[in-house]
Formats: C-alpha cells, structure tokens, sequence
C-alpha cells in the first residue's frame, strides 16, 4: 500500500507536539511525513527538517510556498497537519482545504468561536476529510467504555465526573510550550479551558454519547498577572437529564497528566484513568466489579481493532494518538472511521470554551451550550 505524505504546519525547534503527530502518523507505517512549514522562518524550518530527516528542500519558510511547490511535485502531499498554537489553526486549515488537502488539526479548533464557525463553513463548502486530534478517544479502553455504556452496561447515566489536573503552571510560564498557552493573543480566549478542559468535555460526551445542554463555570486566573484561566470548575447538564461536574486545572502541585472520568448510571459505573490506560474498572449494582484489561478477550470490535499488544504489554499516548492517525488514514483511502473526532466536535469543543469563559466572566449562572 503506497503510504500517505503528510505535510505539517509548525512542530519547529523546541516544541513538543509536533514529534509526537510524527511519531503518531508513522507508527503504523500508513503515513509518511515528508514535508513542512516547522517554522515561520526559513532557517529554523529547515533546521527542522534535519530532525524530522526529510529532505531540506521540502521544509518551507511559509504556507503558501508549501502548498504551490508541494502542488507541483508528482510525488506532493496529499494532506496536511496543523501543530501550530490556536491562533494559526484556522488561516493555516482554511489555506489547505481550499488548496485542495484534507486537514487533521490539533485541538481546540480556533483561538475563538467565531473562527471556528468560519473554518466549519470552509470545510463543508469544499467537502474535504477533516479530523481533530482529541487523542484520549483514540485510547482501546475509552472506546470500550465508549461501547459498553451504548450497549447499557450503565443503565441510564444519571452522574458524569470528568477531571483533568496538572501542576506544570502552578509557578511563572517559562519556555515556549508555557509562555503560549498563557498569551492570549496565540491561545485565543480560554487557557486552561482550552488546552485541557476541553480535552475533558470532549471525552465526557464521548464515552456518554449524550451532549452538554447547560453549564455553570467558574474560572479563575490564580496566578497573579496570568491573563487566561488557569483553574476551572464548570457543573454540566446532559440532554438526558444527567448532572455532571467538570474540573480542569494547571496549578495542582504534584500533578501530571491526570485525567480521569467517572460514570454513574441506575446499574452500575465505571473509572478510567489516563495515567493508567490500560484498565478500565466497572461496578454493578449488585457490588460485583469487573477490570478490563486492554488487549484482552472480553473487548468489542472498536476496541480490539485499535489494539496492538497483547494483554500486559502496555500501550499509552503515542499509540492513541497514532489510532487518530489510522482512522484519518482510512478516510483518505475512502473508509468509515465512525469514532474519528471532526469538525462537528471541534466546534463543539469551541462553543464550550466560549460559553464557560463568558458566563464565568459574568457570573452569569447556568446557561444554554449551544454551538
């Protein structure tokens, strides 16, 4: 099978994600990454390209350069992926789709709803392939979970608790993954509601399969001089009637990645957690308990298929991410990928980060999440 070539937008010296989409897009020998814009300057972009171990002459200075010399070539790309900070995803994706390239773009969509709602106007006028990479629904056990609460192992979910500590900006934002998320005019209008707490609301409403109709933020930037949120309390209503409550927060001493969800319906529940990916833990109603194993016999299709060890061998990030990778691949060839995160959930993701910040900000009480 000739692999895909992928082109990337940012992922230059010094950032994190970019290494991690490459790995990802790679891992299962579908996608190859074979050019780039790493950098808004030349030099560093081809510097890049030496660590990627492309070819030099394919790592450009701008978008556009990218995209007519990539269009001339036999062998050009035939995708690109946006790893940029927010305030690039919407002119970067909205450049490629209407080159003619499918987009996969890191999340949250935009800096802002409103681009948001104009990048999904460009994506249904061109019709192209386009992905979100919300990585913990690319986890085996999350579409297990995912799985087994639409086949009613839950009963009807009555609580939601979805929780995402970290404690890596508890002090000054230093170096360049920090400096961004916290600048307003490269994260857009959330911070710590954008950069994770949407990562919690997405994986809330994917595992539940129902959506948030009303909220209740409470937002605060605890650092002194930080202009973005970084700890977030927000109560969350489901279109079913189910009350959920949603904590994200950058400044938890001692945190690291800690996300973690914890669903309650009228038969039983269910914990997953993502620094321990590998077990998923449901209670029933009778006090039985049962722990899923990733890789395991007991797993349905979805999450069997996304699997690539056997029981005990553990798989984590790199390999969720890389399964977002897989389906996106599987859409370019022209196959479903049901579960593969698109347009329609980043601009969700967009309108709950709008709505928390502004009815935070005026303490305005529960109010509609409408996208």
């Amino acid at each position: 099978m000739t692999r895909l070539r992928m082109g990337m937008v940012g992922g230059g010296p010094g950032a994190f994600i970019g290494p991690v989409h490459r790995i990802a897009a790679e891992l299962d020998g579908e996608i190859a990454l074979v050019a780039g814009v790493f950098s808004s300057d030349a030099g560093r972009s081809r510097a890049a390209a030496g660590s990627y171990r492309i070819d030099p002459a394919r790592a450009y200075g701008s978008l556009d350069e990218m995209l007519a010399a990539e269009r001339a070539r036999a062998d050009g790309i035939d995708f690109v992926a946006v790893v940029t900070p927010n305030h690039n995803h919407l002119p970067s994706a909205r450049a490629a789709l209407r080159a003619g390239l499918p987009v996969i773009c890191d999340k949250p969509l935009t800096a802002t709803l409103a681009e948001a709602h104009e990048l999904a106007a460009v994506v249904a006028e061109t019709g192209l392939p386009f992905a979100v990479t919300h990585t913990y629904s690319g986890y085996p056990l999350v579409r297990e979970a995912r799985a087994r609460v639409a086949a009613g192992a839950l009963g009807t979910v009555r609580k939601v608790v979805v929780e995402y500590p970290q404690g890596w900006l508890a002090g000054e934002a230093a170096g360049k993954q920090a400096e961004w998320r916290v600048d307003p005019a490269r994260a857009g209008l959330g911070g710590c509601i954008g950069d994770i707490g949407v990562h919690a609301f997405q994986l809330a409403e994917f595992i539940t399969g129902l959506e948030v109709t009303e909220l209740l933020a409470d937002l605060g930037a605890v650092v002194p001089g930080r202009l973005l949120d970084d700890d977030c309390t927000v109560l969350l209503r489901f279109a079913n009637g189910a009350r959920g409550v949603l904590l994200a927060s950058q400044i938890e001493v001692g945190e690291l990645n800690g996300l973690r969800i914890r669903l309650y319906g009228d038969k039983g529940g269910l914990v997953w957690r993502q620094e321990q990916p590998n077990t998923l833990t449901l209670h029933t109603l009778d006090g039985r308990t049962e722990v899923v194993h990733a890789g395991g016999p007991q797993l349905g299709p979805d999450a069997a298929s996304r699997t690539r060890t056997p029981t005990g061998h553990p798989e984590g990030y790199l390999e969720a991410f890389a399964n977002l990778y897989r389906d996106f691949a599987a859409v370019l060839r022209g196959e479903e990928a049901p579960l593969l995160p698109g347009i329609a959930t980043g601009l969700r993701g967009m309108a709950f980060i709008a709505t928390a910040v502004e009815a935070s900000r005026a303490r305005a009480g529960w109010v509609p999440l409408t996208v």
